[in-house]
């Protein structure tokens, strides 16, 4: 007999399961608004601490801070503003200082 693959109509869509990933993930506990600075260094300051406070990182705390920044940028697509996008990807850079790491290109 065939095997008949469930109607994903019958299944209820999660809404915003990227926000919840966000605010609930297991590896960081985010300060609020942490990605809506509007410093840089500000929110990579911020992703360091909530890292490097974190007992259940399963990865070193620069990996899981620049794992968190890359999902949101990335979860967050065309609804990011240029200026948005600027702002993040320049925090990846101040991050990766933050962790005594060169910074892109260097």
């Amino acid at each position: 007999m065939p095997r008949v693959k469930p109607s994903t109509a019958v299944r209820p869509a999660k809404a915003k399961w990227s926000q919840q990933i966000t605010q609930d993930s297991n590896a960081l506990d985010l300060e609020s608004g942490v990605f809506t600075l509007e410093d840089p260094v500000e929110i990579a300051r911020s992703l360091k601490r909530s890292a490097e406070a974190s007992q259940r990182l399963k990865s070193t705390p620069f990996r899981a801070a620049m794992s968190m920044l890359c999902f949101y940028i990335n979860r967050a697509g065309n609804q990011l503003s240029d200026t948005q996008r600027a702002r993040l990807e320049s925090a990846k850079d101040e991050l990766r200082v933050l962790f005594g790491r060169p910074r892109r290109g260097e």
